[in-house]
C-alpha cells in the first residue's frame, strides 16, 4: 500500500492527465519515500497491477528512465513513446518521416534525443521503418 502510495504521490499528473504526462522515476526514489530498501519495492510491484483512470497498468510500468528536455524538465521514456506514435500516426502515407525527421520534430518540442533512441523506441512500439511503412497507391 506505502508503494503504491508513493508511486502515486511521483505520479500524480499521469493519473490526472495521462501517459503523456509520465514522469522519470526509478525504484530507488520510491524506496526513499517510504523508508525500504528498493530490492523489497522491487519485489512489490513485480506481478502487481493498478486500475487506473487511464486503464490497468502493471506498477513495473510507473519506472521508466527519462529523456532530457532543452526547457531542463525530464520527461519519461514512456511519454517519449507515445509522441514518437503520435508523429507517425499522423504522417502522409506516401511520405513516412525517417527517424532523423522524428528527431527533428521531437527537438521542435524541445525534447532532445538522438536518433538510434528513436529508432529503439521505434522497434520496441513495433511499428516499421519508414521505408517500410511506406504505401504507394
Amino acid at each position: 500500500m506505502r508503494v503504491t502510495e508513493s508511486i502515486l504521490r511521483f505520479q500524480r499528473e499521469f493519473f490526472e492527465k495521462g501517459a503523456a504526462y509520465l514522469k522519470p522515476l526509478i525504484l530507488r526514489d520510491v524506496a526513499d519515500d517510504i523508508g525500504m530498501h528498493e530490492s523489497t519495492v522491487s519485489r512489490v510491484t513485480t506481478n502487481k497491477y493498478v486500475h487506473t483512470p487511464q486503464g490497468i497498468y502493471e506498477l513495473k510500468y510507473f519506472f521508466n528512465s527519462g529523456i532530457s528536455r532543452s526547457d531542463g524538465e525530464d520527461l519519461a521514456s514512456e511519454a517519449v513513446k507515445l509522441k514518437i506514435r503520435q508523429i507517425i500516426g499522423s504522417e502522409d502515407a506516401k511520405h513516412p518521416h525517417s527517424d532523423q525527421r522524428i528527431v527533428e520534430l521531437l527537438g521542435s518540442q524541445n525534447i532532445e534525443i538522438a536518433r538510434r533512441t528513436v529508432a529503439k523506441y521505434r522497434e520496441q512500439l513495433k511499428i516499421l521503418s519508414s521505408s517500410k511503412r511506406r504505401q504507394v497507391f
